[in-house]
């Protein structure tokens, strides 16, 4: 008989985590803002109404309050248990939310996917989640972020030990979009780059933004030498002024549930036009 693979984050972890980072100011957390203004930003380019909006995550009060202003019925999941009390949320992971299918015409996922154990599973709930023609829009944390953490993190002196999560490609995640049901597909990528004076700067805003480690097992705590030899180097990245630029690189994603109406893809050799003909040196 099998055995279920370990988990790769802790579920117990990441609801402690979002509950200490929601006791933090809501300045700290300066992705939060970012990520909602480009998710309503994109909202905004789609010419209909929602009238059922699921919501993962109840850290950003402000991107709260403007669902509700829409007159949207608006539903919340999170897995901290204490913000989700707060916030009449539902405390649940993402990968395991259980309400009816086909209920939403719009999910909202400001930050997250990269962290579940299960992403395709996630991906498939949320896609049952939604009724004929609803929408999911959503962003991460993606591939090529944090390098100068990563490479801090492998100095000589500290252990060789997995203390930062593994990262989705855009590429993945459009195929992963179809691959589990969703049409027109939409993923790309925003760069962001923030200076710092230091890695205990850096790690201040990890923790403000629910960023840090939720790996399971959890890895043993730094020593004291340990982080000091971090901490060195990642100020050897810095530029002339001392200050270290780090790159965050946010992943936004979209889906559609099919329907009839919604545009098809023209039928492989329904063209009119010839290839060869295109080819040929114009006179």
């Amino acid at each position: 008989m099998s055995q279920s693979p370990r988990p790769l984050f802790s579920p117990a972890r990441h609801g402690a985590q979002r509950d200490r980072m929601a006791r933090l100011p809501a300045s700290g957390n300066f992705l939060a803002p970012i990520i909602a203004e480009t998710l309503l930003d994109r909202l905004t380019m789609v010419t209909r109404d929602f009238a059922h909006t699921l919501l993962i995550g109840a850290h950003d009060a402000a991107l709260v309050d403007h669902l509700r202003a829409t007159g949207s019925e608006l539903t919340i999941v999170e897995a901290g248990p204490r913000l989700a009390a707060a916030n009449g949320a539902i405390a649940v992971e993402a990968d395991a939310i259980d309400l009816p299918f086909g209920s939403f015409d719009l999910i909202l996922w400001p930050g997250g996917l990269d962290s579940v154990n299960d992403v395709p599973g996630a991906l498939v709930r949320l896609r049952a989640l939604l009724a004929p023609d609803g929408l999911l829009l959503g962003a991460f944390l993606g591939d090529g972020s944090l390098p100068r953490l990563r490479r801090a993190t492998m100095a000589d002196g500290v252990r060789s030990i997995a203390r930062l999560h593994p990262q989705i490609d855009l590429a993945a995640m459009g195929n992963l979009l179809q691959r589990v049901g969703f049409t027109m597909p939409v993923v790309d990528v925003e760069a962001l780059t923030v200076r710092y004076g230091d890695w205990f700067a850096l790690v201040r805003d990890l923790r403000a933004a629910g960023l840090s480690s939720r790996l399971a097992p959890a890895p043993p705590p730094l020593t004291r030498e340990e982080a000091a030899r971090i901490a060195a180097a990642f100020a050897a990245d810095a530029d002339p002024d001392g200050r270290v630029a780090e790159s965050f690189r946010l992943v936004h994603f979209s889906g559609w549930a099919p329907h009839p109406d919604q545009p098809q893809p023209a039928r492989r050799g329904s063209g009119t036009a010839s290839l060869a003909d295109a080819l040929k040196p114009q006179d």
